[in-house]
């Protein structure tokens, strides 16, 4: 396959930044498309040029560390699919693709596709936690959870902070990865006595880190490739004003 590649690039959170756009040559269907851009920054290191900075690490679809807007779309229009998970056979040969950052104030570019995403290490530490002491593990059963809730907290615990909601949402809200932190922690046992406070702090952080409001449209959940369910925010949302009134 032959591609032309239009790329964010730029250099610091001081540079305007621009869009250059690149020839790659004989990328495999088989290629992930991170693949596809390390055979790209081989091709750039080679003639002297500076590489393309993006984020990954595991390469598995589970750390969330990879996130760029594809073609308008965060992760690409592949649905339920990271970007390191997404594989060229999915464009035609001769395609133009755009590749863009993360667009949202809280997430500042530090250079290129990569995003400065401790906003989200922020809301995570304003609760996201359990720290009663609990005792030792008990053993199986012996705190009966019903189906209902153990399937929807793990629902929710599948988020990976990837914050391709954020970067869909027209309002750059992260309610979504907010809810799910709040909500798999909130519809167990062990996250009881701290459910009001875990929601009223979590969701505080939120706004001080100047994420937008969620107005349901719901963007969020098209792009989130676990698919965490949008009625999430809503259980948020529930024990946000729970905590507030008590």
């Amino acid at each position: 396959m032959n591609l032309t590649l239009k790329i964010w690039r730029q250099s610091g959170s001081s540079d305007k930044g621009r869009m250059v756009t690149y020839r790659v040559e004989d990328v495999s269907p088989d290629m992930s498309f991170l693949e596809m851009l390390d055979v790209l920054n081989e091709r750039l290191i080679l003639e002297g040029d500076d590489p393309v900075a993006f984020d990954h690490d595991c390469r598995e679809g589970i750390c969330g560390m990879c996130g760029m807007v594809i073609n308008g779309v965060a992760h690409g229009e592949q649905r339920a699919t990271t970007t390191c998970q997404l594989h060229m056979r999915h464009f035609e040969d001769g395609a133009v693709i755009t590749i863009e950052p993360w667009r949202a104030a809280p997430f500042p570019v530090i250079k290129d596709l990569v995003v400065d995403r401790s906003s989200f290490d922020r809301i995570i530490q304003a609760g996201g936690f359990v720290s009663v002491p609990a005792g030792s593990a008990p053993d199986a059963h012996a705190m009966p959870v019903p189906k209902e809730d153990a399937d929807a907290a793990f629902d929710a615990a599948t988020c990976i902070g990837c914050g391709a909601c954020v970067a869909a949402c027209p309002n750059g809200s992260a309610s979504l990865f907010t809810a799910a932190k709040i909500t798999h922690l909130g519809l167990l046992p062990q996250g009881q006595p701290e459910r009001d406070s875990r929601a009223r702090a979590m969701v505080e952080q939120m706004d001080a880190e100047g994420f937008g409001g969620c107005t349901n449209t719901g963007e969020c959940t098209a792009v989130c490739p676990k698919g965490i369910p949008f009625d999430t925010i809503a259980q948020m949302n529930a024990d946000y004003l729970r905590s507030a009134s008590s």
